[in-house]
């Protein structure tokens, strides 16, 4: 199907392609071909660079300015190849002039391309044409040189206009100007040659930086991924334990009544109030944050782990190979059940790092009670036995930040000066003024066993 211009006349699917390609051509080598684009440095980060003294490495950036430069001078001496009698002055003037194509690659690489072609055609009028023409040994290695620049600062596809370009130019020579052979086919040969190889290695750059790119985007998502599956799993453990604490409200508000002979009928109705509020607080909780719940999650039975169950996590982790030893510190006392809890899960994920990328190696847990809050120290010495590689998606420190950014904290993790690694954490906690007697006389709920170590999910 054709389409028509405003003018009327119809366009042809061969007109068409052929205005696409005198357009892609004009975007590529025609607009702004002269523009001031200067060479970059290169980067030195590479393995091999690394290697350099750091002086050395911070102007290795100018190697490819320094390459063009050798390039240069190399179209001058080999200007001499075809002197045939000339004076070397003459001869040291068309190797500069052949030379500046090749210097203007650091600063005009696509406008270098056109004066590359001026020079060559240029030079072909003046010189002997018995061996080599248009391109003599210097335009030739001039040539050679500014299409493989040019190529290697623009996009695949002008690679295949250079190489157009010069075929064209180097068949409509003889016929423009005499009837000599030329020496198109060594050239476009050695053209397609060059040209090929820059752009194989253009490609597979570009493959290579999409390629980090698109690792470096996956390591945000999975950052992410595992920073809301850690926040799920704190807001499961937080409505567990405020479900439990509301649940022993309503429990006693409902008990106690009864165990006051003959209450005042104002106490009664206190104690209503109260349960009713603790029962309609708990349904909002679970409706909230029963949205982070799936299908198949079940509440457990057994209350969260606190520091009290610490001793047997520490068993688990001996019977698993890990040399552990815990220090306490400061006087123990009991801390809000988030915090405990959060410190469990510290010692519990930073005691598995240390299984997975410290076998062989000894740990120690610290735990210091201290007047405003609760410290936690876990170190491990460096590995003594082989480092396999870990299965995990390897963002637990993720998980640990999360919790003590949750509970206002801080927390350092790091390698230590002896090879191994160190999390150090500290949990602010605010002092609480202690219990009322009428509180105090109210019965407390039966405590149920803590659940076992090994059946709590790592952080």
């Amino acid at each position: 199907m054709s389409e028509t211009t405003t003018g009327g006349t119809a366009r042809t699917p061969e007109l068409r392609m052929a205005s696409g390609l005198f357009e892609t051509l004009r975007q590529d080598l025609i607009s702004g071909a002269f523009a001031y684009r200067p060479l970059p440095q290169m980067r030195v980060d590479g393995p091999l660079l690394r290697l350099l003294p750091a002086g050395v490495r911070a102007k290795a950036g100018y190697l490819p300015h320094a390459v063009v430069g050798v390039m240069a001078v190399l179209v001058v001496l080999v200007t001499n190849a075809d002197s045939h009698g000339m004076p070397q002055a003459v001869l040291l003037f068309m190797g500069l002039l052949a030379a500046v194509p090749v210097l203007m690659t650091l600063v005009r690489p696509v406008g270098a391309f056109w004066v590359a072609l001026a020079v060559t055609t240029g030079l072909s009028l003046v010189q002997n044409r018995d061996l080599t023409w248009p391109w003599s040994p210097a335009t030739f290695t001039a040539y050679l040189a500014v299409m493989a620049v040019v190529a290697m600062r623009s996009r695949p596809r002008v690679a295949c206009w250079l190489w157009a370009i010069t075929l064209v130019f180097g068949a409509a020579m003889p016929v423009l100007v005499s009837s000599y052979e030329s020496n198109v086919a060594p050239m476009a040969f050695a053209s397609a040659l060059v040209l090929l190889t820059v752009t194989v290695g253009n490609t597979r750059r570009q493959a290579e930086r999409e390629v980090v790119a698109q690792q470096q985007v996956t390591a945000v998502e999975r950052d992410r991924r595992t920073l809301l599956e850690e926040r799920t799993t704190i807001a499961r453990e937080l409505h567990d334990v405020v479900a439990h604490h509301m649940s022993v409200v309503a429990i006693q508000a409902e008990a106690a009544p009864y165990r006051v002979k003959n209450p005042p009928a104002e106490l009664e109705a206190a104690f209503v109030t109260i349960r009713e509020n603790a029962v309609a607080a708990l349904t909002e909780l679970r409706r909230v944050l029963g949205v982070v719940r799936s299908a198949d999650y079940e509440a457990p039975d057994a209350p969260q782990p606190t520091l009290a169950s610490l001793d047997r996590l520490l068993a688990n982790v001996r019977e698993a190979g890990l040399s552990v030893e815990k220090t306490v510190t400061g006087a123990v006392r009991e801390l809000p059940q988030g915090v405990e809890l959060s410190a469990y899960r510290i010692i519990q994920e930073a005691l598995s790092n240390s299984l997975r990328h410290a076998p062989g190696a000894a740990a120690g847990v610290e735990v210091s009670y201290v007047l405003g809050g609760l410290g936690i120290r876990v170190v491990n010495g460096p590995p003594t036995e082989k480092v396999l590689p870990s299965p995990g998606a390897g963002h637990g420190i993720t998980g640990m930040r999360e919790r003590v950014a949750m509970l206002e904290g801080e927390m350092t993790a790091g390698e230590t000066a002896a090879g191994g690694y160190e999390v150090a954490v500290f949990i602010p906690v605010r002092r609480t003024s202690e219990p009322s007697a009428s509180a105090s006389a109210l019965p407390s709920p039966p405590s149920s066993p803590s659940a076992s170590p090994a059946q709590e999910r790592s952080a």
